[in-house]
Protein backbone atom coordinates (compact mmCIF):
# COMPACT_ATOMS: atom_id res chain seq x y z
CA UNK A 1 0.00 0.00 0.00
CA UNK A 2 1.20 3.80 0.00
CA UNK A 3 0.36 6.12 2.82
CA UNK A 4 0.19 9.80 2.55
CA UNK A 5 -0.69 12.19 4.71
CA UNK A 6 0.63 13.36 8.39
CA UNK A 7 3.39 10.41 10.31
CA UNK A 8 5.57 11.34 13.50
CA UNK A 9 8.61 9.64 14.32
CA UNK A 10 9.44 8.13 17.77
CA UNK A 11 12.07 5.77 18.29
CA UNK A 12 13.39 3.88 21.43
CA UNK A 13 14.69 7.64 23.41
CA UNK A 14 11.28 9.20 22.22
CA UNK A 15 9.13 6.19 24.07
CA UNK A 16 10.72 6.88 26.76
CA UNK A 17 10.62 10.16 27.03
CA UNK A 18 6.80 10.18 25.92
CA UNK A 19 6.29 7.77 28.78
CA UNK A 20 7.24 9.41 31.64
CA UNK A 21 5.24 12.24 30.58
CA UNK A 22 2.21 10.18 29.33
CA UNK A 23 1.60 7.87 32.51
CA UNK A 24 0.87 10.98 34.57
CA UNK A 25 -0.24 13.68 32.12
CA UNK A 26 -1.51 11.90 28.66
CA UNK A 27 -2.89 15.57 28.00
CA UNK A 28 1.04 16.69 27.56
CA UNK A 29 1.89 14.99 24.46
CA UNK A 30 3.99 16.19 21.77
CA UNK A 31 1.35 15.99 19.08
CA UNK A 32 -2.38 14.41 18.77
CA UNK A 33 -2.21 11.01 19.95
CA UNK A 34 -6.07 10.24 18.18
CA UNK A 35 -5.79 8.78 14.72
CA UNK A 36 -2.31 9.07 14.69
CA UNK A 37 0.95 6.92 12.69
CA UNK A 38 3.90 6.46 14.90
CA UNK A 39 6.85 5.61 12.89
CA UNK A 40 9.48 3.83 14.18
CA UNK A 41 12.60 5.66 12.56
CA UNK A 42 15.31 8.01 13.04
CA UNK A 43 16.62 10.02 10.04
CA UNK A 44 19.98 10.84 9.20
CA UNK A 45 20.67 14.38 7.94
CA UNK A 46 19.00 15.19 5.20
CA UNK A 47 21.12 15.94 1.90
CA UNK A 48 20.80 19.21 -0.03
CA UNK A 49 17.36 20.27 -1.55
CA UNK A 50 16.04 17.15 0.75
CA UNK A 51 13.57 17.57 3.56
CA UNK A 52 15.16 14.39 5.24
CA UNK A 53 18.40 11.79 5.39
CA UNK A 54 17.52 8.07 5.23
CA UNK A 55 14.57 6.78 7.04
CA UNK A 56 14.48 3.62 7.50
CA UNK A 57 12.88 1.91 10.23
CA UNK A 58 14.04 0.10 13.63
CA UNK A 59 12.63 -3.04 14.92
CA UNK A 60 9.09 -2.54 16.38
CA UNK A 61 9.74 -5.18 19.41
CA UNK A 62 11.87 -2.48 20.93
CA UNK A 63 8.58 -0.69 21.08
CA UNK A 64 6.38 -3.53 22.10
CA UNK A 65 6.20 -2.03 25.84
CA UNK A 66 4.60 1.22 24.87
CA UNK A 67 2.50 0.39 21.90
CA UNK A 68 -0.50 -1.80 23.70
CA UNK A 69 -1.38 1.86 25.96
CA UNK A 70 -0.62 3.91 22.66
CA UNK A 71 -3.04 2.34 20.87
CA UNK A 72 -5.66 1.88 23.90
CA UNK A 73 -5.20 5.62 23.44
CA UNK A 74 -6.18 6.58 19.92
CA UNK A 75 -3.17 5.68 17.74
CA UNK A 76 -4.61 4.25 14.48
CA UNK A 77 -1.22 2.38 13.30
CA UNK A 78 2.70 2.12 13.86
CA UNK A 79 5.39 1.77 11.25
CA UNK A 80 8.09 -0.83 11.81
CA UNK A 81 9.59 -3.96 10.61
CA UNK A 82 9.72 -7.26 12.20
CA UNK A 83 6.80 -8.93 14.60
CA UNK A 84 5.30 -8.18 17.42
CA UNK A 85 4.83 -9.35 20.92
CA UNK A 86 1.03 -11.23 21.84
CA UNK A 87 0.45 -7.56 23.42
CA UNK A 88 0.42 -5.56 20.66
CA UNK A 89 -1.60 -7.71 18.38
CA UNK A 90 -4.40 -7.99 21.54
CA UNK A 91 -4.24 -4.50 21.31
CA UNK A 92 -4.45 -3.53 17.44
CA UNK A 93 -7.55 -6.10 17.56
CA UNK A 94 -9.30 -4.51 20.54
CA UNK A 95 -9.00 -0.74 19.29
CA UNK A 96 -9.26 -1.86 15.39
CA UNK A 97 -5.52 0.01 15.27
CA UNK A 98 -3.42 -1.26 12.51
CA UNK A 99 0.92 -2.40 12.02
CA UNK A 100 2.73 -1.57 8.72
CA UNK A 101 5.66 -2.83 8.52
CA UNK A 102 8.20 -1.05 6.57
CA UNK A 103 11.01 -2.95 4.36
CA UNK A 104 14.56 -2.74 6.25
CA UNK A 105 17.66 -1.24 3.78
CA UNK A 106 15.39 1.07 1.98
CA UNK A 107 16.00 3.94 4.13
CA UNK A 108 17.24 6.35 1.16
CA UNK A 109 13.96 4.80 -0.80
CA UNK A 110 11.65 6.16 2.31
CA UNK A 111 13.27 9.18 2.27
CA UNK A 112 12.32 9.87 -1.90
CA UNK A 113 8.66 10.04 -0.22
CA UNK A 114 8.80 12.56 2.37
CA UNK A 115 7.99 15.66 1.64
CA UNK A 116 8.31 17.91 4.98
CA UNK A 117 9.81 17.40 8.25
CA UNK A 118 9.63 19.65 11.73
CA UNK A 119 11.24 18.83 14.54
CA UNK A 120 8.05 18.41 17.14
CA UNK A 121 9.79 17.29 20.34
CA UNK A 122 12.78 16.69 22.06
CA UNK A 123 15.30 18.23 19.93
CA UNK A 124 18.25 17.11 22.29
CA UNK A 125 18.02 13.20 20.69
CA UNK A 126 18.79 14.18 17.81
CA UNK A 127 18.00 11.82 14.80
CA UNK A 128 15.41 10.15 17.76
CA UNK A 129 13.26 13.33 18.65
CA UNK A 130 9.82 13.46 17.77
CA UNK A 131 9.37 14.72 13.93
CA UNK A 132 6.72 15.44 12.03
CA UNK A 133 6.44 14.24 8.45
CA UNK A 134 4.40 14.81 5.37
CA UNK A 135 4.81 11.84 3.40
CA UNK A 136 3.17 10.83 -0.26
CA UNK A 137 2.80 7.38 -1.78
CA UNK A 138 5.08 5.84 1.21
CA UNK A 139 5.33 1.86 0.32
CA UNK A 140 4.20 -0.03 3.25
CA UNK A 141 2.74 -3.60 3.74
CA UNK A 142 -0.47 -4.30 6.49
CA UNK A 143 1.60 -6.72 8.68
CA UNK A 144 -0.99 -6.82 10.80
CA UNK A 145 -4.23 -5.90 10.16
CA UNK A 146 -7.84 -4.69 12.15
CA UNK A 147 -8.67 -8.16 12.80
CA UNK A 148 -5.32 -9.25 13.54
CA UNK A 149 -4.34 -10.97 10.85
CA UNK A 150 -0.33 -11.35 10.13
CA UNK A 151 1.71 -11.40 7.42
CA UNK A 152 4.22 -13.21 9.89
CA UNK A 153 3.31 -17.31 8.80
CA UNK A 154 4.67 -18.24 12.81
CA UNK A 155 2.05 -16.15 13.92
CA UNK A 156 -1.61 -16.33 12.83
Amino acid sequence: MLLSGKIYTARDAAHKKIFAIFKDNPEQMPFELRDSIIAYIGPTQAKPGMPIGSCGPTTSSRMDPYAPALYDSGMAACIGKGDRSEAVYDAIKRNGGVYFAALGGAGALYAEHVRSLKVIAYDELGCESVKELEVEDFPLYVAIDREGNSIFADKR
